[in-house]
């Protein structure tokens, strides 16, 4: 550290420096990314809050309030308003949560865990952390998982079965309404990974979208992964867990006898009141009208894109279920295709299973990125 400071306008001028060197969503050149550009009203009731620690609640009354009526509205369109849970910061420290909830409900030795091999990277992170033996389901013909390889893999020591409502590398939906009926059977503890779909299905099912259930208003789910981060466009980090029942944040939660919270059952012990605030705001400020429309806009641009590609020879991995594509060629190889549309500005991902070239379709893509993308496609094959 140097001895003397600089001055704030140097600081600024280093930082946007720094700045330039990294892709902006809004240029609507990053197709491989779950996240978006943050809404303004979002971004505006972040910093509003910056200050604010729900892990010591009692000095934020008010941001708690925030956070308990974010919790509700997520679970109003989640099929049970009552649920509790917590405005965390994403996906992994969700489904961390989870297992660590499903793993002390069950208090046996050796457990082990069921998930598709679709699943989301954090679960294998939920393994190593908690001292879980992970076991991987295969997926079906439609990259779903399939219920019998799971129905094969309960032994006595299961303690969890994760199904997933938007993978991360296709966008697919587990069968879910089948897996609660597993798990209810089987009394074994149901985990959603809706970290994707959560902020998409809802609101397509209300666009009369012929989606299957994923929620609490099935039995057998006992916690979902939703991220508002993602599609919901809350700044990050920005994530959420709800849990059907307060019992499984009681079987995880430790003393905290300095703060003015008594007991606390996440992983993160501060946490950013910014991002409960956010969430707030946006669920307040879109509505479901608003999460509606952008969800059908976000579906007609995938629809553009997904037609585009058949157009020009290139092979569709699925149909999309949700705003995700995946797509090969036969003139190509998909780690050559992402180099070359690399080199003209594209930044796209790469499924591992199958291998292919992943795009979202987040909020900041538009039909014009996506006209410009396969006018540069094509002839990047031709």
């Amino acid at each position: 550290m140097d001895k003397k400071g600089i001055n704030r306008d140097e600081i600024f001028e280093k930082l946007s420096k720094f700045q330039e060197k990294d892709l902006t969503h809004s240029s609507g050149r990053i197709l491989g990314s779950m996240c978006t550009c943050p809404h303004e009203v979002g971004r505006e009731a972040y910093s509003m809050f910056l200050e604010s620690n729900l892990g010591d609640p009692g000095l934020f009354k008010g941001t708690k309030e925030l956070e308990d009526e974010s919790i509700r509205i997520l679970g109003s369109i989640l099929g049970k308003e009552d649920v509790c849970g917590y405005i965390i910061t994403g996906g992994t420290e969700a489904n961390i949560m989870a297992m660590r909830a499903a793993r002390n409900c069950a208090s046996i030795s050796n457990p082990e865990i069921i998930v598709p091999k679709s699943a989301h990277f954090s679960f294998k992170k939920a393994a190593d952390i908690l001292c879980l033996e992970l076991k991987e389901a295969e997926l079906d013909e439609n990259y779903r998982v399939d219920l019998q390889s799971v129905e094969d893999l309960i032994s006595d020591k299961t303690v969890a079965i994760v199904g997933v409502a938007g993978t991360t590398e296709l966008g697919k939906i587990d069968p879910i309404p089948e897996l609660s009926k597993l798990c209810v059977e089987h009394e074994i503890y149901l985990h959603v990974d809706a970290a994707f779909g959560g902020f998409m299905i809802p609101f397509l099912k209300e666009s009369s979208y012929d989606l299957p259930e994923f929620d609490f208003s099935l039995d057998g789910v006992c916690s979902l992964t939703i991220d508002p981060h993602k599609m919901g466009m809350a700044p990050i980090p920005t994530g959420g867990i709800l849990f059907r029942e307060e019992k499984y944040l009681d079987v995880m939660s430790i003393e905290t006898p300095y703060l003015t919270e008594k007991k606390q059952s996440t992983i993160v012990g501060t946490r950013a009141g910014a991002s409960a605030a956010a969430t707030w705001a946006l669920l307040k400020y879109m509505g479901m009208d608003g999460y509606i429309s952008l969800a059908e806009r976000c579906m007609e641009v995938t629809k553009l894109l997904a037609d585009g590609i058949k157009k020009i020879g290139m092979e569709l991995i699925t149909e999309p279920e949700l705003n995700l594509v995946a797509f090969r060629s036969d003139e190509m190889s998909v780690d050559e295709m992402a180099s070359k549309l690399e080199k003209k500005g594209w930044a796209v991902s790469i499924s591992s299973y199958p291998r292919a070239i992943r795009i979202i379709v987040m909020p900041h893509i538009k039909k014009e990125h996506i006209i410009e993308f396969i006018a540069d496609l094509r002839q990047i094959i031709i």
